[in-house]
């Protein structure tokens, strides 16, 4: 509650000024200001916090403006009625639109999104639509919404302004805004973590085409005057766009920003100069991209707060008598040398039988079958290019097979997307770290809590207790870019733990460690193996795989080279042959 204490001393600041303002024309703009940060934030709600650029939320925005123009035209509806029909209309085209186009990636998503307004243009051009005036209802102004007074409207537009803010906000501190953020910064590591992408990005763009849709209906009211140019043009979407990106995209603040800054500069230029320079205000907001990408890429909030934040840290730097100094991490128990750890059981829980993968004639993976163990660790180790990532991406779900299963606790896993093998009980880490970089370690892992969770306290209580398992509680609140290697190794495990898996899947979790920090991580894996935890580990340090491991498996071009005891396979002439070449043979022998 204490975070929308800025925002509504801003629009009260912005009611006041409204009263005072009784130049037709000024008012006007104010009201043009917060329609254009409605319509910002609704293309926030879709592109900032997802990061998929769309150039075509002017469609869900003109489908309102003629919702409301036909509607009264046609039945005499209430512009109090019509609105949030335009926002269910507006929200069920996006669902139409999102189902087909989030198939596609970057750019490719982007100009799809560009071709719905432009054809939705010439359908309304087609049908005859070119210029609809919305009629003048002088017996019932109040009950169509043409006020006397324009100072009404912008007051209107405020409390749609403030409601919108609200929803944002609700978007942004639940489990909505943390799935999408995660899907902007890692789709990958969202998915891995078992947040359903694509379920999350068509959710979004329902919700920001219904406030679209709303925010255009509104739009018609103030102007009474409907073409397809003005409601589906290309400007429509850029100017969504532009006061998004230069305030900021993915916070509540960024449309704001943008908004109360772009929106004076560029009706005032095109009443002033208009006439001689004809789309000035295109060169407006195009000017102004081209600013915030050379001097605050990521926007004028993000680049004040990270300034700050800054200045907060040199300035605590800089007097360490007044700065509690940071706790270190906990160490990580180590087991002492012969200490039996509990025995797996025979059940098998993983069993993967003839997995094979091609890219074209290249063979991957080819043929491999083994068995996991309740309770154990498998090594899975190899020379590089052995197929060792794409064995763990394809007992995950980032990749089909090309035959053969995996049986997980005796289902059939072959076909099934990361996030819904993440909730049958399979964590993954990765080989190139993959963490929310934005977001702190406590919220990292809390989204991995999500797949699991009921509720948001229960997600906070799953983080909270994965964090602590592997070590980073003094450092929860950091945020994920600013760790060091072995700090983002832990969150990914800690991530990875708070989803309640059976298996655990480790991609070179070591890598990039120093010795003793290889120690502490193998330490914290041995650790969650005598809880109960089963894990299979790809790692090169064999040292510290021997230790830790309780059976290997040896991958050489995609096929099983050997499969045992530790103290079998490094014996095993094959296995020194393909690390280290048919000469060490004999010495390994001798």
């Amino acid at each position: 509650m204490r975070s929308l204490v800025p925002i509504l001393i801003a629009a009260l600041i912005y009611a006041c000024l409204t009263l005072v303002v009784s130049n037709s024309y000024y008012q006007l703009m104010l009201t043009l200001v917060l329609v254009w940060a409605s319509f910002g934030l609704a293309w926030n709600i879709q592109s900032g916090y997802t990061g998929l650029v769309s150039f075509g939320h002017a469609a869900f925005f003109g489908l309102g403006a003629y919702t409301t123009a036909l509607g009264q035209i046609y039945f005499d509806l209430t512009p109090w009625l019509l609105i949030p029909i335009a926002a269910v209309i507006g929200g069920v085209s996006g669902l139409l639109i999102g189902f087909p186009t989030f198939r596609l990636r970057g750019h490719y998503f982007a100009l799809a999104m560009l071709a719905y307004p432009l054809a939705m243009l010439y359908v309304f051009e087609w049908l005859g639509f070119q210029e609809l005036t919305l009629p003048i209802k002088r017996d019932a102004p109040l009950a169509y919404m043409q006020f006397s007074d324009p100072r009404l409207y912008t007051l209107v537009a405020l409390a749609m302004l403030l409601a919108i803010v609200l929803i944002t906000r609700a978007v942004e501190r639940s489990r909505f805004g943390m799935a999408l953020l995660a899907i902007k910064q890692n789709e990958a590591a969202a998915e891995a973590a078992g947040i359903d992408a694509l379920a999350w990005k068509l959710r979004s763009i329902v919700l920001s085409g219904a406030i679209a849709g709303a925010v255009g209906a509104f739009y018609a009211v103030v102007l009474l005057v409907v073409t397809p140019p003005s409601v589906f043009g290309m400007l429509v979407s850029a100017q969504a766009l532009t006061v998004a990106m230069f305030g900021g995209v993915g916070t509540v603040w960024g449309p704001l920003i943008g908004a109360v800054i772009l929106i004076p500069v560029g009706e005032i230029l095109n009443a002033e100069l208009g006439a001689r320079i004809p789309g000035i205000q295109g060169v407006i907001y195009g000017l102004a991209i081209i600013v915030v990408i050379l001097v605050a890429p990521e926007g004028v909030f993000w680049t004040l707060r990270d300034r700050l934040r800054r200045g907060a840290r040199t300035a605590a730097a800089m007097t360490p008598e007044l700065s509690a100094p940071a706790a270190p991490l906990a160490p990580a128990d180590t087991r002492p040398a012969g200490q039996p750890r509990k025995p797996p059981s025979g059940e098998i829980l993983l069993s993967v039988k003839g997995l094979s993968k091609s890219f074209g004639g290249l063979k991957a993976v080819q043929d491999v079958s083994f068995d996991v163990h309740r309770g154990m660790i498998l090594g899975i180790i190899g020379p590089n290019g052995a197929g060792k990532t794409t064995l763990f991406n394809l007992l995950n779900g980032f990749l089909p097979p090309s035959s053969g299963e995996v049986v997980f606790d005796g289902r059939n896993m072959v076909g099934c997307r990361p996030h819904v093998l993440c909730k049958a009980g399979v964590g993954r880490t990765f080989q190139i770290m993959r963490p929310f970089p934005r977001m702190s370690v406590r919220d990292n892992v809390r989204v991995g809590a999500y797949v699991q969770a009921a509720n948001e306290q229960e997600a906070h209580h799953l983080a909270a207790d994965a964090v602590n398992r592997v070590g980073l509680s003094p450092v929860a609140d950091k945020m994920a870019a600013e760790l060091t290697t072995k700090e983002l190794r832990l969150m990914e495990i800690a991530r990875a733990l708070a989803g309640k898996p059976r298996l655990l899947l480790l991609d070179e979790t070591l890598a990039g460690l120093g010795h003793g920090e290889a120690d502490e991580v193998t330490a914290i894996v041995q650790r969650l193996a005598r809880d109960g935890m089963t894990v299979a580990i790809i790692e090169h340090t064999m040292q510290s795989m021997v230790r830790l491991v309780d059976r290997f498996l040896v991958l050489d071009h995609g096929a099983v080279l050997a499969d045992g005891e530790p103290e079998q396979v490094t014996r095993d002439p094959r296995v020194i042959e393909a690390y280290l070449g048919k000469k060490w043979v004999a010495h390994a022998q001798a």
